[in-house]
Parts: structure tokens; sequence; C-alpha cells
């Protein structure tokens, strides 16, 4: 079986308090994106895993599509799979790709092998993985509190919007992005922004990563000027970075403006 394990971006990204357990409580929008890896599961007499397209660095069994399968297979009689990715969504670019392809494996293994495994209980497992992989058990806009696995259905649609994301290849950890940041209350609720019109949010919506990662990074910053500058109704970094989103009331293909450097674009759903 194949699936499509696709990315996301954050429409505004709070960090609104520090928590004793040492992690933050956020606030976010996530927005599910069309742009994709490619997940092959089938199963095996003896379990396997490989890759190809973008090389995900690290040792097999630190890979998330394996830690699932064990996951799943502590608790339940699946025999072995052969897994196959092939990443095309850049890594550490705030795009959740790696926490996708977690999700998506949960959830072909609970279709291929008719597991009957409960929404409620596929996030217990998907949380075991990551705080942003239960958003990806579902495929529409959600309200993120939390450490960002506290999730609450919006009714926000894009479609008809149109989607340009550049990533430059800056590699950013998200411990170093948390520790420039001073949690404070956003000025503007988050939910009353994301009911003004898009051509508004600009100015209100805002990523509490971008001012200090903009500071350390320029670059950054002139890429989101960039796409402000095409004509972009609302421009961010998504997650903590490094990747830059433009969102347009046309289709465009900036691939020009941005040559050498990693671009998508598509419609919003």
């Amino acid at each position: 079986m194949i699936g499509f394990p696709h990315c996301k971006i954050n429409l505004g990204l709070y960090v609104v308090s520090k928590r004793s357990d040492g992690f933050h409580n956020i606030e976010t929008c996530f927005y599910p994106v069309s742009r994709t890896d490619m997940l092959e599961i089938i199963p095996a007499n003896e379990f396997s895993f490989s890759q190809s397209g973008i090389n995900v660095p690290g040792i097999e069994l630190e890979n998330l599509c394996v830690k699932a399968f064990h996951l799943l297979k502590k608790d339940y009689r699946i025999q072995n799979i052969k897994i196959h990715l092939h990443k095309l969504i850049p890594i550490g670019a705030g795009l959740g790709g790696g926490s996708s392809d977690a999700s998506f494996t949960l959830r072909l293994l609970n279709t291929i092998f008719d597991l009957k495994i409960s929404l409620e209980t596929l996030k217990e497992y998907a949380l075991q993985l990551g705080s942003d992989c239960v958003f990806f058990l579902e495929d529409t806009a959600m309200l993120g509190k939390g450490r960002g696995e506290i999730l609450y259905p919006f009714p926000l649609s894009l479609k008809g919007y149109y989607l340009s994301i550049v990533n430059p290849n800056i590699h950013i950890s998200t411990a170093e992005a948390y520790a420039a940041i001073v949690p404070r209350i956003p000025e503007f609720p988050l939910e009353s922004i994301l009911k003004l019109p898009v051509k508004e949010w600009s100015g209100k919506l805002k990523n509490d990563f971008e001012e200090p990662i903009f500071d350390k990074f320029p670059f950054l910053r002139q890429l989101k000027e960039s796409l402000y500058a095409q004509h972009a109704v609302y421009a961010s970094m998504t997650g903590s970075g490094s990747s830059v989103f433009g969102i347009f009331e046309k289709p465009v293909d900036l691939k020009k403006d941005f040559s050498g450097l990693d671009y998508w674009s598509g419609e919003l759903k």
C-alpha cells in the first residue's frame, strides 16, 4: 500500500509559557499542504526499511517510520513489513515532514492489517512519536495548544488561494530556537485573527520564532520580504524555521526568483 504523507504550515505560532516538564505551551494553527513524501508499506517475511530521495540522516532504528512500526508491533500481532520512504519534503524545515511520515505509517498499518484502531487510540501512539504527529492523523486545519498535541478542529478554508514555500537549507535546531524565546501571551487572540480576511493577517498574525531567528539569519527576513514584493497577501516563517511561505490570490511560479533554493508552489485545499 502506498501513502502520501503531506506537510504543514503554521498560521501563527505563539510561545505562551514555559512548562514544568521543560517543554513550552504554544498556540498555533496547523494547516495541511499538499506537498508530500511517498511511503510504501507491504507485508514481508523479514522487516526492512529503505529510502530514496532526500537522505534522512541517522541510524535505521531512529527513523520515525521504523519507530511507528515497532510501537504497534508491541501491542498487535502484525507480521513484518517492508517500508520504502521516498523523501521529498525538506528535513528540519518547519514543515513537519518527519512527523507526517510517522503518522502515515500508523495510518497505513491500521488499514493494511485491519487493526480497527480508533482515532483516539492512534493519537496516543502518535504522541509517543512526537508532539505534532497527532495533527497528521487527520487532513484538516487544527488549532494546536499544549506542546502542539492538544488539537481542535478549526473551520478555516484557504481553498482558492495559492502557496509558495521557499527553503534555504539553513538548519535551525528546535532547542536553539526555543532558547531565544521569551514566552508571552499574544497581543491579538489567534482565533480572532484567523477569522479575518487573509489580506488582514499581515501585522497581526505572527510567529514568535521569527524575530530572534531573523536576527541571526537575515537572509530569512529577505525571503519573507521578497514574497511580499511578489504580492503575497500574507507571508511568514513556518514552525521554528527555516522555510518561509507566501499565500497568494493567484497562481505564481517564482522558481527563477529563488534560484538555487528549494522551492515549491501549489494550490491550497
